[in-house]
């Protein structure tokens, strides 16, 4: 369903300092309900909601249309403290930044602006149907426009989405567009059953007939291996660093709920020589490590998000070359964020004790969620890009996963 018909009793003009502590609250809450959550791995629908009252959607958009006028460096830290609460929700926050902001890098200055006061103004969650791996949708004329038909495999916040992404094949030519899902013939179906981001809405969306116009295309046709240009490819690093910070905050939310679980009801070991779990010698060695490695992830995710972003703003103007070389800091922050979120989700459990795995604590939901989704795309492919950039001054080549 469609959340762009509800209204929203938002601020216009939300200050960094509100965000953040929405954002915060937000993600206590969604931690005390966590693994409910996860045991039913429903459309977030409430979840979205809350996010569009708090402004939390509009975080990115400039202030002189009523955004939060957020950098990238602060929209992604946002997205890692949901994750904290729920790995899910931090996603769909996430991909709603990069999907919504696309429209500033690939459209002309005119129709983003009126798209970006429309986002704003009705409050609209962006998603995408562009996954490269499973092309399946087909673009053909009919009277004075044309008709989508065809189905994707993953469709992420494919109910809740009010405006998407998508691109199609026209004529053996490839053409991007963005549209409402309100029009007839979107179906998004409930068939997301995988064992992790269970909250991400990401089942397969069929269009029938649905209605494209002239007017709704991100520039004309081209072939498939056509180059684009530069600036809107920043969407690929971005998205990136988006999955950089759901995977740390998700591993900075496991960590804070074995802490908590340590100091009301893990057990010392009987020859520990201590009376408190919190006393262990081995249970605060483990807690140094991770949360040193975690505090080392996060500033290298702090570091390649200002990377990408001086690259951004350079609008029209920025090379290639800039754009790689900012594009290996993601990858570099991606590879890492990967190996420390697999970690420390997998092993929290050194430290809450056998008791921790029954299924009403569902701790196992962090691990699943980050592996999950670093399945995305093989992080040894991330690996290598970032060596051949290093070794070989080789930029990373350009598509919708580089």
């Amino acid at each position: 369903m469609s959340l762009s018909n509800i209204l929203f009793a938002t601020n216009p003009g939300t200050t960094r300092r509100e965000l953040f502590a929405s954002a915060a609250e937000i993600s206590a809450d969604l931690s005390k309900r966590a693994a409910e959550l996860d045991r039913d791995g429903r459309p977030p629908v409430g979840e979205i909601i809350k996010l569009k009252k708090a402004g939390l959607l509009n975080a990115l958009h400039s202030r002189e249309v009523g955004g939060g006028g957020l950098d990238w460096v602060d929209g992604l830290r946002l997205v890692r403290i949901l994750a904290q609460g729920e790995s899910s929700v931090g996603q769909l926050l996430g991909y709603h930044f990069v999907n919504s902001q696309y429209i500033y890098w690939a459209l002309d200055a005119a129709r983003a602006d009126a798209l970006g006061a429309e986002t704003v103004a009705q409050n609209l969650y962006w998603g995408a149907a562009v996954n490269p791996r499973d092309p399946g949708l087909v673009l053909t004329r009919r009277g004075n426009g044309y008709v989508l038909n065809g189905r994707k495999t993953f469709s992420t916040a494919a109910h809740v989405s009010d405006y998407i992404n998508a691109n199609a094949v026209l004529d053996d030519k490839i053409v991007g567009f963005v549209i409402r899902t309100n029009r007839p013939g979107y179906v998004a179906n409930d068939d997301w059953d995988n064992f992790g981001q269970r909250l991400s809405d990401s089942g397969s969306v069929e269009f029938h007939d649905f209605p494209v116009y002239a007017e709704d295309f991100v520039g004309q046709p081209t072939a498939a291996d056509a180059s684009p240009p530069v600036l809107s490819t920043f969407n690929t690093p971005l998205i990136q660093l988006v999955f950089v910070n759901f995977y740390l905050g998700t591993a900075e939310g496991a960590l804070k709920a074995a802490i908590d679980y340590v100091r009301s009801t893990t057990r010392p070991w009987v020859t520990s020589g201590v009376e408190r779990a919190a006393d262990d010698p081995y249970i605060l060695e483990r807690v140094g490590e991770f949360s040193a490695s975690l505090k080392a992830a996060a500033a290298l995710a702090d570091s390649a998000a200002l990377a990408v972003q001086i690259e951004l703003a350079k609008g029209h103007s920025v090379t290639a070359r800039e754009r790689g070389a900012a594009a290996a800091e993601a990858y570099a922050a991606k590879v890492h964020a990967t190996n420390v979120s697999l970690d420390i989700t997998s092993r929290i459990f050194e430290l809450t004790g056998a008791r921790s795995t029954a299924d009403k604590y569902r701790f196992d939901r962090f691990w699943r969620n980050v592996r999950t989704h670093t399945l995305h795309d093989p992080v040894f492919y991330k690996a290598k890009e970032v060596g051949d950039f290093v070794l070989n001054d080789k930029i990373p080549e350009v598509s919708l996963y580089s």
